[in-house]
Order: C-alpha cells, then sequence, then structure tokens
C-alpha cells in the first residue's frame, strides 16, 4: 500500500466511524425484527455482513416471518435495493478510468446511502481506499449491531422489546419525511403507498394473496405511476420554478 493509499484509507475510517455508530443504533433495532422472524444472533450476524442495507434487510426479515418463498425474497430485496444501481453508477464516475475492475467490485459491495455520500463529496477522483477505510468501520457497526440486538431481544422483558422495535419505523420516517417535505410529487406517492398498503391487506379481494407479493406489486406499480405522471425533468423544473419565484425580488 502506498503511502497516498495508507494516508486515503484513514481518512475513510475518520470519516466512517461516526456511520458505524449510527448503523450500530439502527442496527439495534432491526436484530429485533430478526429475533421476531426467528433467526439466531449469528444468523442475523451474517445476514447483516452480507447485506448492508436496511430496508432491504429489513424487508428479508419480514418476508421471513411472513413464510415467504425465496423466489419473493429474491425480487422484494432487488426492488427495495434498486436505487444502489443509480448510486453504483454515480459513483463510477468519480473513480479514474483505469481503476481495475476488483476495486469497482469491492466498492459496490457496501454502497449504503451514507457511505455513497461521503465518498461522492471527495474532492477531484475517489481513491477507492477511501471507501474501503469507510466500509472496514461501518460493516462491524452495522453487523454487531443487528447481532446484539437479537441478544438483547432475548433478554429483555416483551414490552421492553415491543418498545425498542418503534425504532424501526423511527428509521423509516426519517428515510422518507426529508424529502416529501421538499416535494410534493414525493410526499404524495408516500401517501398514495400508505393507503393502498392498507387496503391490500385489509380487503378479502387480496387474502390469498402473500404479504410479500403484495409488497411487491404495489412497489412496482405505484413507482412506474409515479414515474409515468411526474417524470424527473417536470419535478426538477417545477421545484427550480417554485425556488426562483421564492427568491425573485416581489414588488411593494
Amino acid at each position: 500500500m502506498t503511502t497516498e493509499n495508507k494516508i486515503c484509507f484513514r481518512h475513510g475510517m475518520r470519516d466512517g466511524s461516526p456511520i458505524a455508530l449510527g448503523y450500530f443504533a439502527v442496527a439495534f433495532t432491526l436484530g429485533i425484527a430478526a429475533r421476531n422472524a426467528g433467526l439466531s444472533a449469528i444468523q442475523a450476524l451474517i445476514a447483516s455482513a452480507l447485506n448492508n442495507a436496511s430496508a432491504g434487510e429489513y424487508a428479508g426479515f419480514a418476508l421471513i416471518a411472513a413464510g415467504s418463498s425465496y423466489v419473493e425474497m429474491a425480487v422484494m430485496t432487488l426492488v427495495v435495493n434498486a436505487r444502489y444501481l443509480l448510486m453504483s453508477c454515480a459513483l463510477s464516475q468519480k473513480l479514474k478510468p483505469d481503476t481495475p475492475l476488483r476495486h469497482r467490485m469491492l466498492i459496490a459491495y457496501d454502497v449504503t446511502d451514507e457511505i455513497f455520500g461521503i465518498c461522492v463529496a471527495q474532492p477531484g477522483c475517489l481513491n477507492p481506499w477511501y471507501a474501503y477505510g469507510a466500509i472496514v468501520v461501518a460493516i462491524p457497526g452495522w453487523a454487531l449491531g443487528t447481532f446484539f440486538g437479537v441478544m438483547m431481544g432475548n433478554v429483555l422483558p416483551t414490552r421492553v422489546v415491543s418498545a425498542l422495535s418503534v425504532g424501526l419505523y423511527g428509521m423509516f420516517l426519517a428515510i422518507i419525511i426529508p424529502p416529501a417535505r421538499r416535494n410534493r410529487v414525493i410526499a404524495g406517492v408516500v401517501a398514495l403507498g400508505f393507503a393502498a398498503s392498507f387496503l391490500v391487506n385489509r380487503l378479502p379481494l387480496f387474502s390469498g394473496v402473500s404479504t410479500g407479493i403484495k409488497t411487491i406489486a404495489l412497489t412496482v406499480l405505484i413507482a412506474l405511476l409515479a414515474a409515468v405522471l411526474f417524470p424527473t425533468d417536470t419535478v426538477n423544473k417545477s421545484s427550480s420554478s417554485a425556488l426562483d419565484s421564492e427568491n425573485a425580488p416581489h414588488s411593494p
């Protein structure tokens, strides 16, 4: 390892340490979900080490608890984690053209929202060793958080475990509320998703459909509807126009 790579690796570890602490807290509540799905602490540890994605992993645990098939789980994980494909495309533009494939694949292993954020914000081209430094502290924080979540879920009283499970809903609210407040289209899509999910779980017409299939179908259909009715360019132009009108000088 060259001196430059060592420096970048240390900087990555420094910037990744707060992320690891946040991961531990979130993954602790994820461990509660893993425990409720019947997974052992070791199984949850391995799952988090191989799938460092909050929404995708929670969806997987929910499908395990619902007794869904492997196909449903694979498709749902692909749909929920589809945004990482876009992040990876954007991050690949930060790498030098001659970056070896092995470095690209190692970085792709842990393209999370937070690691993507600090990597894409680096000035100039991204040194892969910076990403490795962030990853090497982030993954243990996520995996160990899940592990201890299962362990504590087996020790703590049922009421305390139930209270900690609320942290998962707080995690998802923290993800969807900020963009929903900034964009009315996103807020409408979120509201539609909640309403549609409630209806398909209450109407007798869908009682014979598994939870996994219903979740996959709603995710794809609502996302497709939003993409057709509100293309990205239209949304961006609307936001820019609104911002321009706010910043424009007003006559007295």
